[in-house]
């Protein structure tokens, strides 16, 4: 049985290196930024500081 992935790529600027992820268990969004042999992930948060979720459909 295959497992479905958890993360799913829903947005992508440049050569692939801001890209924005959602969990698709908990509907946090994340930014993923890379360049060159460097990247670094974090959670995307509103205007107060609380992380960005979108809504997640069973």
């Amino acid at each position: 049985m295959a497992k479905e992935k958890r993360f799913e790529k829903v947005y992508s600027q440049g050569m692939g290196s801001t890209e924005i992820w959602v969990d698709k268990e908990t509907g946090v969004n994340y930014l993923f930024y890379s360049s060159g042999y460097a990247g670094g992930i974090t959670v995307l948060v509103d205007k107060d500081g609380k992380p960005i979720v979108t809504p997640v459909v069973d």
